[in-house]
């Protein structure tokens, strides 16, 4: 797993070379008289702040998901964060501890979710009504099929199931392809309103909720 903080400000030399490297497989590294190359095989992590800069439509691309993180607009909330921030100052070791227990049951059903994910089945027609959708979205190549269908999968045996529901889609699909959209560099990356009425649409729920 490589993680880029504040990605969208990458040089693009570094960005050139993240993209070979996750094109071709292997890392070339050549500095003072060094010239070293091996297999390179990893999930790519970024985070950034989109109003200080966007990212290249080529390395965009390469995020399977996109994820909107706002500020938080809850009074409660807001109290809530900042006391648990405040309890992690005083004492870390004792706020860790507190939540230990919540810590390994997540970390025993992601495991439990990898064990599942092979047996986990998607409807061919669901496949259909996604390629679909990123048809409709103008959605360029396949990685938006590919991705949509690997995140759904993995929703579902997150959950304990073994078949994919059109839930299932709605609720990752946008993610998968929002940041899929822009033909533009200088257009800023979808809201998701137009993904979720493609796929209300597509799969009609518009009908259903009506």
């Amino acid at each position: 797993m490589l993680y880029v903080d504040e990605v969208n400000l990458l040089d693009d030399h570094l960005v050139d070379v993240l993209l070979d490297s996750a094109a071709g497989g292997w890392n070339t590294v050549e500095r003072e008289g060094i010239s070293i190359r091996h297999p390179a095989s990893f999930v790519l992590v970024g985070s950034g702040n989109p109003e200080e800069g966007e990212l290249r439509p080529q390395l965009l691309d390469r995020f399977g998901m996109h994820a909107e993180i706002r500020t938080e607009r809850n009074p409660e909330q807001r109290v809530q964060i900042v006391e648990r921030r405040s309890d992690f100052d005083q004492s870390p070791n004792e706020f860790l501890s507190q939540y230990q227990a919540e810590q390994v049951a997540e970390q025993e059903k992601l495991v439990r979710a990898q064990q599942l994910l092979p047996q986990v089945t998607i409807d061919r027609d669901l496949k259909v009504k996604i390629s679909e959708v990123c048809s409709e979205a103008d959605v360029d190549g396949l990685r938006g099929d590919i991705v949509t269908n690997r995140a759904a999968k993995a929703i579902a045996a997150y959950e304990g199931r073994t078949e994919v529901t059109v839930d299932d889609i709605r609720r990752v699909v946008t993610l998968c392809l929002r940041h899929r959209l822009r033909k533009d560099p200088l257009e800023s990356i979808d809201s998701g309103y137009k993904v979720q009425k493609i796929v209300a649409r597509v799969f009609g729920l518009e009908e259903d909720e009506a």
